[in-house]
């Protein structure tokens, strides 16, 4: 069936006005207003008809996040620059039809494998499994038709931090090869001190992997610098995982030590990303071992906005990915054409291809067990 494109000249002038508003990489205004309540407006069909929404989360001190229950995609998120002017910092698109294309996972969320397992197959309770291989001849994020391209029932609540987005999907046994029912149920809360926070719960009705994350491509200078190239990034890892030239780890933690995967200190992610053949796309090790605590992994501070990001999670590794497959043929919000490197994504996860690497925190989800696992996406500014 060919795609439903709905653009926003056809939808209600309310919606269109909100649209433009909330697409646009800069906001005029940076009032603050009261935090209320997500609310929704329609954001068109997908290709099989699916009626899909758009939320808008606005905390008190006036940052907004737009949130799409089609992927549970992040579309927007302003936060405000050191002299309180108020920007999106998040690639996407301008319609929903631009999702359903072509989309390299910008804002999604990932499930119900978050990055790569290896040939698309694994033995689990002795049980041989073969997943959809969609990158190469692994597996990616989850497969063709992983929860990126899913719609969930959406809820829009409130909370004592802030606005919430409370997000549910029903994965069936054997969808995209993966065994078991699961249910899986994300909430965002954009709380009063500009934290975007991601809380993820799911259960399953049999053993199956899960490894949740979401793909934002942040760029905190966005539509001002055309790559995120001078941003200053810290990593709080010793070790990432080697990986071969499918980007399958090998099963080796290296000490970053010497080479231009150490970001203990802080440092311009231009200044080494040419002694990396291809740029970054690693799982840098926060800890080879089950954890349950909130702690930070990653800060980004970009100098001419003065905007600073700090990532907080309590999985075990995350994946620094530089933007290499942006090429300047996909064209974003307000028609700004993403080149190589426009944006970055900082996945909080477990490591790649874990459930055929038994020596890697293990990803197993079982009848009766519950996955949690939480990140924070902490914005600030810096004089």
């Amino acid at each position: 069936m060919a795609p439903v494109i709905i653009r926003f000249s056809v939808v209600s002038w309310l919606s269109g006005l909100f649209l433009l508003v909330a697409c646009h990489p800069t906001m005029r205004t940076n009032q603050a207003a009261p935090a209320t309540a997500a609310t929704g407006v329609a954001f068109g069909t997908t290709p099989d008809g699916t009626a899909v929404q758009l939320y808008t989360l606005r905390n008190a001190r006036g940052a907004t996040a737009t949130i799409t229950n089609y992927g549970g995609i992040l579309v927007s998120l302003y936060m405000p620059d050191r002299a309180g002017k108020l920007s999106d910092v998040v690639l996407g698109f301008d319609s929903l039809a631009d999702y359903t294309r072509q989309n390299p996972y910008f804002g999604a969320l990932i499930g119900r494998y978050g990055n790569r397992i290896a040939k698309g197959r694994f033995t689990l309770d002795g049980q041989p499994y073969q997943l959809a291989t969609n990158n190469g001849p692994n597996a990616l994020h989850g497969g063709v038709q992983g929860f990126n391209r899913r719609v969930w029932a959406a809820s829009p609540g409130t909370s004592p931090d802030g606005p919430t987005l409370t997000l549910q999907y029903r994965s069936p046994d054997g969808e995209e090869g993966y065994p078991g029912n699961l249910s899986v149920q994300v909430v965002y809360t954009l709380t009063n001190d500009n934290t975007l926070r991601l809380a993820y719960t799911a259960t399953t009705d049999q053993a199956t992997v899960v490894n949740l994350t979401n793909h934002s491509y942040f760029n905190l200078n966005y539509g001002q610098n055309q790559n995120i190239l001078r941003h200053e990034l810290t990593l709080r890892a010793n070790r990432y995982t080697v990986v071969d030239s499918t980007l399958i780890p090998t099963g080796e933690l290296r000490p970053v030590q010497g080479t231009p995967f150490d970001f203990t200190t802080p440092h311009p992610i231009g200044e080494r990303i040419a002694q990396v053949p291809g740029g970054y796309d690693h799982n840098w090790v926060l800890t080879d071992q089950p954890r349950r605590r909130l702690e930070e992994a990653a800060t980004l501070y970009e100098p001419v906005s003065g905007r600073t990001l700090a990532v907080f999670t309590d999985q075990p590794g995350v994946q620094f990915y530089s933007g290499n497959f942006l090429k300047g043929n996909l064209r974003g919000k307000s028609g700004v054409l993403y080149g190589p490197h426009y944006g970055l994504a900082l996945e909080t996860q477990h490591f790649p291809d874990s459930p055929n690497q038994p020596q890697f925190p293990g990803t197993v989800l079982r009848a009766g067990e519950t996955f949690h696992s939480l990140t924070e996406y902490r914005f600030g500014v810096r004089p």
